[in-house]
């Protein structure tokens, strides 16, 4: 097994992060670097940060330029630790693509595909990632190249292998923004999966009209109200939005000819806007989804799902100027950027799993077990710190069951400062308080050899 193997994220067995800041196995580089990720998880990456010391500095060095470590591996062993909790669940595959970095026209792109619980929204870990180079100008040429060597290849892969790695799930549905709306993205969609999609293009329809017209003609189905997040100039609010649906028949496009595609494929049409908009501000999605959409209900619900979208963009927000920052990472070899962005990814739905962890399922019908993000053996400590850091009302208890996730996540935030009255626990005080259950395991491996004795 390689160094990049039984590190990324949490779990039980060797290398699960809890338990690798203080005893990786010998050659576990990839333990230590993932445990050193999540310590510092709000505080940028720098391999002299990572490392600590002169000592773990080399250590990180010589892991990252590790021709053994590939990050093909990294991204399947995190995919393997995923499927297992997909089981069973109805499962949101949530797919997108990130600017690593930019040169010019061109780059280093990171292309993730997110596993999220349907019902509860819990985050299950990634089902896909994978690296693009860009080069400038390149996209002139794109209409000519067969579908295997573009770059939209990525969509059709990110969902092939969410239906892989959710194959013992009970429903996979792929979620994806405008820049995957290919038409080869439908017509070879994995039978086991389900889409949806933003529309992008006006397409023509099967009997010769467009797809953009045909929606804007169509009469209210229904109405509600959906709550905004706030955003990068914009503040939070509630907007008033109108539902249109339809079946459509989109026809191939001329380049799919040689391609072999179908000559079209049958798709619902979900057209949600809002009803008289602030200036520049107004919400209109067009969604094209497999999904069934008989009225009103399934139509909002088809919207719902893709408002699920925000998970990966919080996810990609941790890894850059939010959280890692990997863009200001000064490596100027592809090889080992790739390997610390692609750990800094994994450790980054560490993080997002904690935080999510933190509300503790009211409502749901399962609780994410401790083993996402933790190694069974963590569960005495966890349970004897919790002892010392409950009170004596109700408001000072641990309210989740022991095993949980959210469970942990309670002692965590405990540890970090916050005090279980004012407001919730945020990433910075979640991560401060892993470093201090990072300190007390450290301090009880020390002390258990000696009892021993």
């Amino acid at each position: 097994m390689s160094d990049s193997l039984s590190w990324l994220d949490g779990g039980s067995g060797d290398g699960a992060f809890a338990g690798a800041v203080w005893r990786p196995p010998p050659g576990k580089r990839g333990a230590f670097l993932h445990a050193r990720l999540v310590e510092t998880g709000g505080r940028g990456v720098r391999v002299r940060r990572l490392g600590a010391s002169r000592a773990g500095e080399i250590r990180l060095t010589r892991f990252l330029r590790n021709p053994a470590v590939t990050v093909e591996e990294m991204a399947a062993e995190a995919a393997a630790r995923t499927a297992g909790r997909c089981a069973g669940r109805a499962v949101l595959a949530i797919q997108d693509t990130t600017v690593v970095t930019s040169q010019g026209g061109g780059g280093l792109y990171l292309h993730a595909v997110l596993a999220v619980d349907e019902g509860d929204g819990a985050i299950l870990g990634l089902m896909h990632a994978c690296f693009l180079a860009r080069d400038a100008g390149r996209r002139s040429a794109r209409g000519s190249r067969p579908l295997a060597e573009k770059e939209s290849r990525r969509w059709l892969d990110g969902a092939g292998r969410a239906a892989e790695v959710g194959a013992k799930a009970a429903r996979v549905t792929v979620i994806a923004d405008r820049e995957s709306d290919i038409f080869a993205a439908f017509a070879l969609r994995p039978a086991a999966t389900e889409l949806v999609v933003r529309a992008a293009q006006d397409r023509s329809l099967g009997d010769g009209g467009r797809l953009f017209g045909r929606a804007d003609a169509l009469a209210e189905g229904g109405r509600a109200r959906l709550r905004l997040p706030a955003k990068p100039g914009r503040t939070a609010r509630e907007a008033l939005v109108a539902v249109r649906f339809m079946a459509v028949e989109l026809a191939r496009p001329t380049d799919g000819v040689r391609t072999g595609l179908p000559k079209s494929v049958v798709l619902n049409l979900v057209d949600v806007r809002e009803v008289d908009p602030p200036a520049g501000e107004g919400v209109h999605w067009r969604l094209l989804t497999t999904l069934p959409v008989a009225d009103a209900a399934e139509a909002f619900a088809v919207a719902d799902l893709y408002r699920r979208r925000w998970a990966i963009e919080q996810l990609f927000r941790t890894l850059k100027t939010q959280g890692f920052d990997i863009e200001a990472v000064r490596i100027g070899e592809d090889a080992p950027r790739t390997k610390l962005t692609m750990a800094a990814l994994v450790a980054a739905v560490t993080i997002q799993q904690l935080v999510h962890a933190r509300d503790g399922g009211a409502g749901q019908s399962r609780l994410r077990p401790v083993t996402d993000a933790f190694d069974p053996d963590d569960l005495p400590l966890l349970e004897a710190l919790c002892k010392s850091l409950e009170g004596r009302t109700e408001r000072q208890r641990n309210p989740h069951p022991r095993g949980s996730l959210a469970y942990a996540a309670w002692v965590c935030a405990r540890l970090g400062g916050w005090t279980g009255y004012y407001g919730k626990p945020g990433p910075i005080v979640m991560l401060q308080g892993w470093l201090e259950f990072q300190a007390a395991k450290r301090g009880a491996a020390l002390i258990a050899p000696q009892r021993n004795v």
